[in-house]
């Protein structure tokens, strides 16, 4: 049944008070548990975790600072994957909520990324000092594990972009979008914490010595629990580049409509072709296949089960498929030549078939994106496919491959990726452009709805636009269709549209990177404080910049809030460049590049006392 909100007006500002003291005591409470069980166990006083650690180790057949850290990550990091795209279901149809303790969704995202966090401590407290050439020194007799770090700082990252998030609503209103600086940023350290618990799991498997496949173990338990890895390794790393894509799965896309088969081409490059270079034979349609398994489950919660608005989501079969048979003829071994083929095959069929499944997305890919779309997904494919062979090396188990062609590859790869992402980004100030619309009454108040007919001027205003049509939101759901040409420039409507309550209805225009919109409706709204705009039944109003409409609550920029962009995205290279550093050591360590430290000698026994005769 769809949720039930405050009452009261929710706040266009930060969080309420009574909330952060609740919030901040319930992180406090957690932490000091957490504090006390990893001290306990480094104390010799409490055994749980000493428990847990040879339960994995005897029937997982996996190092306890992996196995235990590995479980509890996965447990907690699939509920936080469907807090997010409840959350973000939740805001479409019900707008900003009363603080983030009135929003159930956020409750899995905060325990999600708290889980992983406490995974990545666990991780180092179970540290055993084994011979582990990745391992990272933390004091003079402490090592850990290099993927509990990276587990850690990311998760913090996510962490902390809760805080900094209400901060920035303080400061500059709430700017309800998927690419709002603080969300990146909690994006950007839930990628990090993934790839250290990618790279924990590939310490692990370098300690026991075996095959990342689970055909090689004997036991079933393991036998298991290696599927588990296996099938479970790349497939995290596809939902999370996918995470991106979530406003063009809901149909509320604020940037250029090419930006969706970038973003697509991107994530199925860089995540099938790594999958494929350190996982083996399989690896790549196995990721795929699990992908759509979690997304379709919490598709099937978010929407039919909870009530709220609906999403699509890429398929990336045919991607996988590709990548499975270009392996067949181009080895692995050569992962530049291999990434090459998977990426121009993947820029260009793969596109083929996502163009046709994104005709049941909310918003299709047309005609108009033509050629943009498909240079621009191709582009991505193949700088995203050399990106993922320069991931997929540095994770190999055993004998990574050491290429100078690939590397230098890959940092051209990362330019031409950083370019597009911007041109996909950027937004141009809007030609001057007017709606004529007239208002036909379908339901009378108090729950009014109408149809529009739509006049542009200039009449070739919506030429070449890739999609001119109504939406409504956050009146208790989301509705959105095309509006069609019945005339030179004009353009009706076809079900009814609501204009009551909190409903906001308006009409959008995208032209290339050109975002207009026209509102139809918007109610007054005291907290903001902006008045009503009304539904009469003819108005004459301009197009103006799509943002003042779809996030009325945002306050207009300021030179604060460019250094606060640039802080941000300092933050975010640098989580990059911590990427980058973490792959090379392990890459380093597994090639022998690096030897390990040595193991803390034992203390030689005391001496019996003498004893006189």
């Amino acid at each position: 049944m769809p949720v039930q909100f405050a009452a009261t007006e929710p706040s266009a500002g930060g969080a309420p008070t009574d909330q952060i003291a609740i919030a901040t005591g319930a992180g406090v409470a957690l932490s000091i548990g957490l504090l006390v069980l990893c001290v306990g166990h480094r104390s010799g006083r409490l055994g749980v975790l000493a428990a847990c650690s040879t339960v994995s180790e005897r029937w997982a057949r996996v190092p306890g600072w992996a196995g235990v850290p590995g479980a509890i990550a996965l447990t907690t990091l699939l509920p936080a994957l469907f807090g997010l795209q409840w959350d973000e279901s939740l805001h479409i149809a019900h707008g900003r909520d009363d603080g983030p303790l009135a929003n159930p969704s956020h409750y899995f995202l905060l325990l999600g990324i708290y889980g992983i966090f406490a995974a990545g401590v666990i991780a180092m407290t179970l540290s055993d000092e084994r011979p582990l050439a990745s391992r990272v020194r933390i004091t003079r007799d402490w090592h850990v594990p290099l993927g509990s770090v990276l587990i850690v700082i990311g998760a913090s990252v996510g962490l902390i972009g809760f805080p900094l998030d209400d901060v920035w609503h303080r400061l500059f209103g709430q700017d309800v979008t998927l690419w709002g600086p603080t969300h990146v940023l909690m994006i950007g350290g839930l990628s990090l914490a993934v790839l250290g618990m990618m790279i924990l799991q590939v310490e692990a498997l370098r300690v026991r010595g075996g095959s990342a496949r689970p055909s090689g173990m004997r036991s079933p338990t393991a036998r298991l629990a290696a599927l588990v890895q296996w099938a479970m390794m790349p497939a995290t790393l596809l939902l999370v580049l996918s995470l991106l894509q979530g406003e063009f799965d809901f149909g509320v896309p604020q940037f250029r409509l090419a930006f969706h088969p970038m973003l697509v081409m991107g994530a199925a490059a860089g995540a099938l072709v790594a999958a494929r270079v350190f996982m083996g034979r399989g690896a790549a349609l196995g990721a795929a296949v699990v992908f759509l398994a979690i997304r379709g489950v919490i598709a099937l919660l978010v929407g039919p089960i909870l009530g709220e608005p609906g999403h699509l989501f890429p398929l990336y079969l045919v991607e996988a498929a590709i990548v499975e048979l270009v392996a067949l003829r181009v080895s692995v071994r050569r992962p530049l030549a291999f990434s090459l083929w998977c990426g121009a095959l993947i820029g260009t069929v793969g596109l083929a078939a996502e163009w046709l499944w994104s005709g049941v997305f909310p918003i299709p890919w047309p005609a108009e994106l033509l050629p943009e779309g498909v240079l621009l997904g191709a582009g991505m494919a193949l700088a995203c496919a050399v990106l993922g062979a320069w991931l997929g090396t540095h994770l190999m188990v055993t004998d990574p491959v050491r290429s100078p062609a690939l590397r230098r590859a890959a940092v051209v790869a990362a330019v031409a990726v950083t370019a597009m992402v911007g041109y996909g980004l950027n937004k141009p100030a809007l030609e001057p452009i007017r709606a004529q619309v007239a208002l036909t009454e379908v339901t009378p108040p108090p729950e009014r709805s109408v149809r529009a007919t739509v006049r542009l001027d200039p009449p070739d205003a919506a030429d070449g636009a890739e999609w001119l049509r109504t939406v409504s939101w956050q009146g208790g759901s989301f509705e959105s269709e095309p509006l069609k040409e019945v005339g030179d420039g004009v353009y009706r409507s076809a079900g009814p549209i609501p204009v009551h309550g909190n409903w906001k209805s308006a009409i959008r225009l995208a032209r290339g990177a050109e975002l207009g919109g026209v509102p139809i409706f918007l109610p007054r709204d005291d907290a903001i404080p902006v008045p009503e705009v009304p539904a009469r039944a003819r108005f004459d109003r301009p197009l103006v910049d799509e943002k003042t409409v779809l996030q009325r609550e945002a306050e207009a920029g300021s030179a604060l809030q460019s250094v606060a962009i640039v802080i941000v995205a300092g933050v975010l290279f640098g989580l990059l460049a911590l990427w980058a550093a973490a792959l090379h050591r392990l890459s380093a360590a597994g090639a022998g590049g690096r030897p390990a430290p040595p193991a803390p000698r034992p203390r030689p026994a005391a001496a019996p006392a003498r004893v006189p005769a």
